[in-house]
């Protein structure tokens, strides 16, 4: 396989998160060092199934390492879920004379990367791009650095009306499945309680939380609550629970939505994209598909697409206790 590439394709799909644009760029450069084509499709499978396809060289990446977001577009695209829209995805692979692709994304991005394989035996390669670190196989995605520093900063200024006013503040960040996020950021920023999908803490043990708090002499508090939080109510209904048992407290919600995807990538988020990206080309290079690129223990690995799309990674239990005791 490796003899047979010549020309390689990128692209982006799913959610965006900071740090696709430097994944691009690595990719695009790392094939330009190794005296191959590059092709870059936009608009993700969508982009693929209409021929919207456009030759990459070095400087075509030019001034994009810092920038948010993804230069190629993306789309979510049901007829590529469908056999057709797969085959006519890969009958404009051939077209464009396109010998191996290189799919930015998340789960599901990978789970059509790993279809376009198995029914055509195309060569593909995953980098894992997304705000929620959620994929098997990898310590950190591309983005979730960022997305963590953009929430903490976020509940920061919060807090400074927090304190001001005496309020409770409820702050819902992202993270429908996981709650990485979520627990991360709410250690960063000192949150008071942290409510994340893997744990049903109850809305008992919440309100005993807030009362500890009050007698202990705190003025305001910060709840962070993930979007999929199992306690059965959200955000608002929350709210709206506190002020019924706890009537001492004036209750505020803030939901953070898709302001934690945007904003310049980290140098961390930024460095693994470079990484990724190179190790995608050299791995196609020495004949490997259907494999995801990752890192763990600072070192660069690949895992089967296969595997990384089996199941969400667990949250941190030794970051969840540290949570406990910093919330005494």
């Amino acid at each position: 396989m490796a003899n047979s590439i010549s020309k390689i394709a990128v692209l982006t799909s799913g959610g965006d998160s900071p740090g696709m644009n430097a994944a691009i760029r690595s990719v695009v450069r790392s094939c330009a060092y190794m005296k191959l084509k590059c092709v870059a499709i936009y608009r993700g499978y969508q982009g693929m199934i209409d021929g919207d396809f456009k030759e990459m060289n070095a400087r075509s990446v030019n001034n994009i390492i810092n920038k948010g977001g993804t230069i190629l577009k993306s789309a979510r695209c049901m007829e590529f879920r469908t056999p057709e829209g797969r085959k006519k995805g890969h009958d404009q692979l051939k077209k464009h004379n396109v010998d191996a692709l290189v799919v930015i994304g998340g789960n599901g991005s990978f789970a059509g990367a790993l279809k376009l394989n198995e029914e055509f035996n195309f060569p593909v390669m995953g980098i894992p791009g997304t705000i929620d670190n959620d994929i098997l196989g990898t310590s950190y995605t591309i983005g979730f650095d960022t997305a963590i520093n953009t929430v903490v900063e976020v509940i920061d200024k919060i807090r400074d009306t927090a304190s001001s006013h005496n309020r409770l503040f409820f702050i819902e960040v992202m993270g429908r499945d996981v709650g990485h996020i979520a627990l991360n950021a709410g250690v960063g920023a000192g949150a008071e309680e942290i409510l994340i999908p893997e744990q049903n803490l109850g809305l008992d043990r919440l309100l005993d939380s807030l009362k500890r708090s009050k007698k202990s002499g705190k003025s305001s508090s910060i709840v962070i609550v993930a979007e999929g939080d199992k306690t059965g109510k959200n955000v608002f209904e929350l709210k709206e629970y506190v002020e019924e048992h706890l009537p001492i407290y004036d209750v505020r919600v803030s939901v953070l939505g898709h302001m934690q995807r945007g904003g310049n990538p980290t140098c961390f988020d930024r460095v693994l994209a470079s990484r990724m990206g190179v190790r995608a080309v050299e791995a196609l290079l020495e004949g490997k598909t259907n494999y995801m690129v990752g890192i763990r223990d600072h070192k660069l690995i690949l895992t089967p697409i296969s595997e990384a799309i089996k199941a969400h990674t667990a949250v941190d239990e030794e970051l969840i206790r540290v949570s406990d005791i910093m919330t005494t």
